[in-house]
């Protein structure tokens, strides 16, 4: 899978090349998407996005649905290119996870408005607010959604800490789900690779 920073149809796979691909490197996307997952309490998962997990997304939908024409690739890119973070953000899918069906009901009504309580903190700086949702509201009046989309947009003096070092954190200050967790030092590594001091 080659990185561009930049997902056109040109840089994807055919499907007879992605399916080859993935027999062997499936396992590798797996640790990578492992790699920049961060599990806050029991129930809120923060999957951060990279060029690799969005363009591993965006040629798994081709395959599913077998599209193999430009208009079918352009339509997958579009919806799943803006995952990809831009040099000065990190961006990630929120997942609220609960297997029982009455309890994730439950639940979702109770933590309206999560979304926009998610925050990362540089050590020694404020911290920082998801953008959520940014494509389309997925709150109604009765409950949240189980997924979100999140964007956490970093000032340059944010991105030249993390770049040297500094430790991060993730948290929720939602009233019904306080969490914070301290970055894994080899995750925070991976995200460190997303920023730029002169983002495009």
């Amino acid at each position: 899978m080659q990185l561009t920073g930049h997902i056109t149809p040109d840089s994807l796979m055919s499907l007879e090349a992605y399916t080859k691909w993935r027999k062997v490197h499936k396992p590798e996307v797996i640790a990578h998407r492992k790699l920049r997952s961060v599990q806050l309490g029991e129930n809120l998962n923060l999957q951060f996005e990279s060029e690799t997990t969005i363009r591993y997304q965006i040629q798994e939908m081709l395959r599913i649905e077998k599209v193999f024409e430009e208009e079918g690739i352009l339509q997958e890119i579009e919806a799943y290119a803006p995952l990809m973070p831009t040099g000065s953000n990190w961006k990630g899918t929120l997942m609220l996870e609960y297997t029982d069906v009455n309890e994730r009901k439950r639940e979702l009504a109770r933590l309206m408005g999560i979304e926009d309580r998610m925050y990362v903190e540089v050590e020694g700086q404020s911290r920082v607010y998801a953008i959520a949702d940014e494509d389309l509201d997925r709150e109604n009046d009765e409950k949240t959604s189980a997924v979100h989309f999140v964007r956490f947009e970093l000032t340059p003096t944010m991105r030249a800490a993390v770049l040297a070092g500094a430790a991060v954190k993730v948290g929720c200050d939602h009233t019904h789900y306080p969490a914070h967790q301290t970055i894994a030092a080899e995750t925070l590594a991976s995200l460190a690779g997303d920023l730029s001091l002169s983002p495009s």
